[in-house]
């Protein structure tokens, strides 16, 4: 019985980090929409006085949805451009210096970025290795091959990886380590990323993935 239920709970607990992502962006829309539906009767009066011929109950229909999209769009478009990236970055330094506020903004936006970063082009490969001690294992991301003077002092073949922590992915650590110590998942970078949130709860399918032979090799 106790197997049973602890293997549900594991379940539960998969659907409920898959979804909790779209069940935020969903209630996110939802207040949006709602409020500014809300201001629909005002926006009629208005009208009125100003000589519309419309009746006193008129209603916009989609005036929430119609309007939120918009707004997101011209937000899309004030910070992209040089004046709206910088009128933007004064409103983020008014919010960063109050105290309780720049914690929450500051913590979600890193989530945010991380997210909304290509992860294809940031993140090449999932990989395991043993960290921080032999017989200990965790995933990493290889985010390029070691070059310059790193390469010239070690001497070694080093790929750069980035072993996120968890939940928050947006902080870790960078590390150098040998092409040999890394074992190559066949994972997704993505799932990757769902299995170090989660702490493990979300596991992705087991697939072909490759393995060290006999003298160090990786093979299929």
């Amino acid at each position: 019985m106790k197997h049973i239920l602890l293997k549900m709970r594991r379940v539960f607990l998969a659907g409920f980090f898959v979804c909790l992502p779209l069940v935020i962006t969903i209630l996110v829309f939802r207040f949006a929409f709602r409020t500014l539906d809300s201001l629909g009767p005002t926006v009629t009066q208005a009208l009125i006085q100003v000589g519309a011929p419309i009746p006193h109950d008129f209603q916009i229909p989609g005036l929430g949805v119609v309007t939120t999209l918009t707004i997101v769009f011209l937000i899309g478009i004030v910070t992209t451009n040089y004046l709206g990236k910088k009128l933007w970055k004064f409103g983020e330094d008014i919010v960063t210096r109050i105290p309780v506020i720049r914690s929450v903004y500051t913590g979600a936006k890193q989530v945010i970025d991380t997210f909304a970063t290509n992860t294809d082009k940031a993140f090449t490969k999932v990989v395991m290795l043993e960290y921080p001690r032999a017989g200990i294992y965790c995933l990493a991301f290889i985010t390029g091959t070691t070059r310059g003077e790193a390469q010239e002092i070690t001497g070694e073949n080093l790929i750069n990886i980035f072993l996120p922590t968890t939940p928050n992915p947006t902080s870790g650590f960078f590390l150098m380590v040998p092409k040999e110590d890394l074992t190559e998942m066949n994972m997704t970078v993505e799932d990757g990323i769902k299995m170090v949130i989660s702490g493990g709860v979300v596991t992705p399918n087991g697939g072909k993935y490759l393995k060290k032979d006999g003298n160090g090799e990786k093979v299929l």
